[in-house]
């Protein structure tokens, strides 16, 4: 069953995160400072919602890395009970995609409660000051369409943060599979 976004209002503050990532190391939000934005996508391995538009991710992202966003991923799911979102399979899905942002895992799941993040994939968007600019879809294509996987509502997003600009309401909320909560995790 699709999970929405829970739509965070927007001007949020960023929530500090402190992660290890799948290629080794630990990241921070403070390890992105000078980017003019912050993108932090929260993904999971095995979600037909992820992996219908995952490649597409990888583009977008390494595209607008050469405009100075930073991009950040994170999996917060239950690898206990959803192993295919183990480090090692997402250290393979990185290479898959073409991700070249640090992939982080979220074992204890704060980080996606700090967030609010509800789905794979949810996309949050942090102007220069890390306040949210921008959560909802990357674009149309959900796995039982033909949509093409091109990132048109988060690239709009982006170029309006870029461009020192408020993204316009309404944001359509991004549609994936639910976070797979660790019982008692769940969000109220």
């Amino acid at each position: 069953m699709a999970i929405a976004s829970f739509m965070v209002p927007l001007g949020s503050p960023l929530p500090s995160f402190s992660l290890p990532s799948v290629g080794g190391g630990t990241v921070s939000d403070e390890d992105f400072a000078g980017a003019p934005a912050l993108l932090v996508i929260f993904l999971s391995n095995h979600c037909p919602y992820v992996r219908r538009i995952e490649t597409a991710i990888g583009a977008l992202t390494s595209e607008y890395a050469g405009k100075g966003v930073a991009s950040v991923g994170v999996c917060s799911n239950d690898v206990v009970n959803y192993p295919d979102d183990g480090p090692g399979h997402l250290r393979e899905q990185a290479e898959r995609a073409g991700f070249t942002f640090p992939y982080l895992v979220d074992e204890s799941q704060e980080t996606a409660r700090a967030f609010k993040a509800a789905c794979t994939p949810d996309f949050f968007l942090y102007d220069a000051e890390r306040r949210l600019a921008y959560r909802g879809e990357f674009d149309g294509a959900r796995p039982r369409n033909d949509v093409p996987a091109d990132g048109s509502s988060l690239r709009a997003a982006l170029d309006l943060v870029l461009a020192g600009e408020k993204v316009p309401e309404p944001h359509t909320p991004s549609l994936g599979c639910g976070i797979k909560w660790k019982p008692g995790n769940e969000p109220v």
